[in-house]
C-alpha cells in the first residue's frame, strides 16, 4: 500500500514529538515533512530538537534527517504532503486559527491538536469512538473556506477524554448532571520533571481555561449535525450540566478523573458495567489501525485504575474505569483514566486522521 504523505506542523514541541513517535512504522502514514518556527527552519530535525527531545527512545531515523521547513511556508509544505497534523505552540488562538485556515485554503487537510477551531460550528471535533458522523460537516466548512480538498478537523481537550468515553454509552439513560475533578499529568503542559522540577511533590489547583473546556466541549461531542439557516452545522447538546475542576498533579503522563453523575432514568450498576464491557465503536467496525479493542475496560479491583499501571492500556488509546458505586448526592460515582498525550493528544488526532482517510475525506496527491 502506498502510504499517505504526512506533515507535522509544530514538530519540535512535545506533542509534535509524540506524533513523530506514534507514526513510526504506521501502516498508512509516512512522515515526509516536519515544520516549525523560522528559527528551526533549515536545520536537520535532530539538530532543531537537540536536547529537548522529551522521550527515552531515539528520534526515528528517517525523521531525524529531515530538514525542518518554516511552518509559514505553506506552499513548500504542500509540495511534500497529502495532509498535516498541527501541534503548534507559542501562538495566539487567532494566529493558530488563521494558520490552520490558510493550510486548508491551500487544499491541505489539517488534523489539529490545537483548541483554536474547536468552537467553530462547521469544524468537526472528533473522538472516532463517540461522534464519527460529525465529519460530514466538512462539506459545509469547505463551502465557507472555498476549498475542494482542504479542511480542518480537531480533537477535543485532553481532560475530557478520560470521562466522556465512560459517559457516552450511558447517555440514553438521560445523563442529567455531572461533577468531575481531573488530576492531570505534567506532559499536558508540555513539561517533564526535568524541565519542571517544581512539580515534584506538588499539586497545582488551577490550569488556565481547563475547567471551561471540560464543561463545554463534551456538549459539542454529544451534539448533532443539523441543517441550519447557515447550512450544515454541529448543534451542541444542552444536557448534561457539567461542573469541572482541573488540577495539575505530579505524574509524568495520564489524566485521571473522579466523576459523579445523576440520571433521569437511573440504571443499575450491572447495566452500567454491561454497557462499558460491550461498547462497540465505529473505529473498531472500520478496523482503523489504532482503534482500541476494547475501547473501555472496567476494573473490579478498587485500587485500579492507577496512572502508572494503566495509562498504556491499548497502547495508550484505551480508557480505564473503576470504583463504580452509589453516591450520596448524585446517583453514582466512579474514576477513569486515559493517556493524555496518546489518546488525549497526538494519538487521538492520528486515529481521527485514520477515520478521515477511511471515509475518503483525505486523498493521496
Amino acid at each position: 500500500m502506498e502510504k499517505y504523505r504526512v506533515g507535522i506542523v509544530g514538530a519540535t514541541g512535545m506533542v509534535g514529538q509524540r506524533f513523530i513517535s506514534l507514526l513510526k512504522d504506521h501502516p498508512w502514514f509516512q512522515v515526509t515533512c516536519v515544520a516549525a518556527s523560522a528559527r528551526s527552519a533549515g536545520k536537520k530535525y535532530k539538530d532543531a530538537v537537540g536536547a529537548n527531545w522529551a522521550f527515552d527512545w531515539e528520534i526515528p531515523a528517517d525523521v531525524a534527517e529531515l530538514t525542518v521547513v518554516d511552518a509559514s511556508n505553506i506552499d513548500e509544505v504542500g509540495k511534500q504532503v497529502d495532509f498535516v497534523f498541527c501541534a503548534v505552540a507559542n501562538l495566539t488562538k487567532d494566529e493558530i486559527r488563521a494558520l490552520e485556515e490558510s493550510y486548508a485554503k491551500h487544499e491541505i487537510p489539517v488534523v489539529s491538536n490545537n483548541s483554536a477551531c474547536r468552537g467553530v460550528k462547521d469544524v468537526p471535533m472528533v473522538v472516532p469512538e463517540i461522534n464519527a458522523d460529525h465529519i460530514r460537516v466538512i462539506e459545509q466548512q469547505r463551502k465557507r473556506l472555498g476549498c475542494k480538498k482542504g479542511f480542518i478537523a480537531v480533537k477535543p481537550n485532553c481532560s475530557i477524554q478520560s470521562y466522556v468515553p465512560a459517559l457516552t454509552p450511558l447517555m440514553d439513560f438521560g445523563v442529567e448532571k455531572v461533577s468531575v475533578c481531573t488530576y492531570q499529568a505534567i506532559s499536558g503542559a508540555g513539561k517533564t520533571f526535568k524541565t519542571w522540577p517544581e512539580m515534584v511533590d506538588n499539586v497545582i489547583p488551577y490550569i488556565g481555561g481547563e475547567d471551561e473546556k471540560s464543561e463545554n466541549e463534551p456538549l459539542k461531542l454529544w451534539g448533532k449535525v443539523e441543517d441550519t439557516e447557515d447550512g450544515l452545522a454541529i448543534v451542541n447538546a444542552t444536557e448534561p450540566v457539567i461542573s469541572a475542576q482541573c488540577l495539575r498533579v505530579a505524574a509524568s503522563d495520564g489524566h485521571m478523573a473522579a466523576v459523579s453523575v445523576s440520571f433521569k432514568n437511573k440504571p443499575s450498576i450491572e447495566e452500567i458495567k454491561e454497557r462499558w464491557n460491550n461498547y462497540e465503536t465505529e473505529a473498531q467496525r472500520l478496523n482503523l489501525p489504532n482503534a482500541p479493542k476494547p475501547f473501555l475496560q472496567y476494573f473490579e479491583d478498587p485500587t485500579r485504575p492507577q496512572t502508572k499501571l494503566d495509562r498504556d492500556f491499548q497502547n495508550g488509546f484505551g480508557v480505564s474505569i473503576g470504583r463504580l458505586r452509589e453516591d450520596k448526592i448524585f446517583d453514582y460515582r466512579f474514576v477513569c483514566l486515559s493517556h493524555n498525550t496518546v489518546r488525549g493528544a497526538a494519538g487521538g488526532a492520528i486515529l481521527t486522521a485514520e477515520l478521515l482517510c477511511a471515509k475518503g475525506y483525505i486523498e493521496k496527491n
